[in-house]
């Protein structure tokens, strides 16, 4: 009998790349070159981090007009500007219950399991000094409503400049309702940015290419400047951290999607790429604009996406939510600074506002801690020496954790606007292969053609 001929993929259909062609299998690669090369060779290690802060800096110049063009199309593809404050009202909604919850489990492990318990330094011994002073300062400096102060840019330009996505939101939404109220008059308007957006993921994909050398610099830095020992030497707390977080994204976060009918491990591994990528550079933005794609392809409508995703880069910072109520309390414990149950609710209290709007910041978490400690007073801001050593790996875990509970809010938003076809997401998360959209909800250039998604 004649063997079956070899399947051939039908036009349009996308085909399965060797895993050796895959971006997630050359970064995780570079990832484990970085950590040997700066283990080995510490001193050249060391010196390779402008390889990776290059790179990093190179997808942070796409995302403000990345989110200006999203957001701008998505509310210029929208049957009615209500629809645009549904969407945003039900996401901020949302956030806030996640944030809580982030907290309330970094509270309750880091009292269960103490690992501060034992330390015993003393405030007066412990003198801030480098990095750690300057985001202690920075953080006295900065109220618990900064957020709402730092939302409106002293200019539209400076926005993009500085590229504080909050203020490019801002911006962003203020031009996408005005296009849409103008009516046929912004039109043409709505055309351009789409076919402006399918040029600028066109950039993205050029830039990366380069992920893998980027991910490189950025570990071998990273070991090479603070040393494999810097890992054990606070051990207890960064096994907590890494342990609590995973018990977050996988109880949490899938009791969540579960309550959806869409399964938390197939999600993570359709984002798997934007994973591995997040841990190699240690920042969860040079994710972003594939995330957004990523979750097009999953059949979230374009506005859907576009408001929640960048929005939930300030507002929804589940991991860093982790990291503070962990993080203060350690040091309480580790200080012998006694905490009544009372006292650490009023730190989550103001934990729920010092951890919104700082995305993209650099020393954003410690930054949040110094705010938070300076407000209540009640735990010395100089602990924050105590786990500074540590907190480039902690970083990773925050990014991490950030971006799967941004995945999951999206999802949660869409469902919410009864607009999340949960058959066509598991189709999506079982083959790896997106389904064709409708014409009708052809925005652009199909969001599925510009990166497309792989099995």
């Amino acid at each position: 009998m004649a063997a079956p001929a070899p399947h051939t993929p039908a036009h349009g259909e996308p085909t399965r790349r060797p895993w050796y062609r895959q971006l997630y299998f050359w970064v995780l690669t570079a990832i484990v070159t970085g950590v040997l090369t700066g283990w080995l060779w510490p001193s050249v290690g060391s010196e390779l981090g402008p390889v990776g802060t290059t790179f990093v800096a190179a997808v942070k110049m796409l995302i403000a007009p990345i989110v200006f063009l999203t957001i701008v199309g998505g509310i210029g593809g929208v049957d009615s500007l209500a629809r645009v404050g549904r969407v945003g009202l039900k996401s901020l909604l949302y956030f806030q219950a996640g944030t809580l919850a982030a907290l309330l489990v970094g509270l309750v492990a880091v009292n269960v399991f103490r690992p501060g318990a034992g330390v015993h330094a003393h405030p007066g011994d412990l003198h801030l000094a480098g990095d750690a002073g300057q985001y202690v300062k920075r953080g006295e400096n900065q109220g618990w409503w900064h957020f709402l102060t730092d939302l409106v840019p002293s200019s539209a330009v400076g926005a993009f400049a500085e590229g504080n996505i909050l203020q490019v939101i801002f911006v962003s939404m203020l031009f996408g309702i005005a296009l849409k109220a103008v009516g046929p008059v912004g039109e043409p308007l709505v055309d351009g940015v789409q076919r402006l957006s399918a040029v600028v993921f066109k950039i993205l994909h050029y830039v990366m290419l380069a992920a893998p050398v980027g991910a490189f610099g950025a570990m071998a830095f990273t070991i090479g400047t603070y040393g494999i020992s810097t890992l054990t030497s606070l051990g207890r707390l960064l096994g907590l951290f890494y342990g609590t977080s995973a018990f977050f994204v996988v109880v949490v976060l899938g009791t969540v999607t579960g309550a959806m009918g869409i399964n938390i491990f197939r999600l993570l591994r359709h984002l798997r790429e934007e994973f591995v990528l997040v841990l190699g550079t240690s920042s969860s933005e040079s994710a972003l604009p594939r995330l957004m794609v990523k979750l097009e392809n999953l059949g979230i409508p374009r506005d859907v996406v576009g408001l929640t995703v960048p929005t939930g880069y300030s507002f929804n910072l589940d991991g860093s939510s982790l990291y503070l109520s962990l993080a203060a309390v350690y040091i309480a414990q580790a200080t012998d600074t006694p905490l009544s149950p009372g006292q650490q609710l009023g730190l989550l209290a103001v934990m729920i506002l010092t951890s919104k709007g700082s995305g993209g910041v650099t020393g954003a978490g410690f930054i949040a801690l110094a705010a938070t400690l300076s407000t209540v007073g009640t735990v010395p801001a100089a602990g924050i020496m105590l786990i500074f050593g540590i907190d480039k790996f902690m970083s990773e875990c925050r990014a991490l954790t950030n971006l799967a509970g941004n995945s999951v809010a999206t999802l949660v938003v869409a469902r919410w606007e009864n607009v999340l076809d949960t058959e066509r997401v598991n189709h999506v998360l079982r083959t790896g292969t997106p389904l064709p959209e409708p014409a009708v909800a052809r925005q652009t250039a199909e969001p599925s053609e510009r990166l497309p998604t792989q099995a």
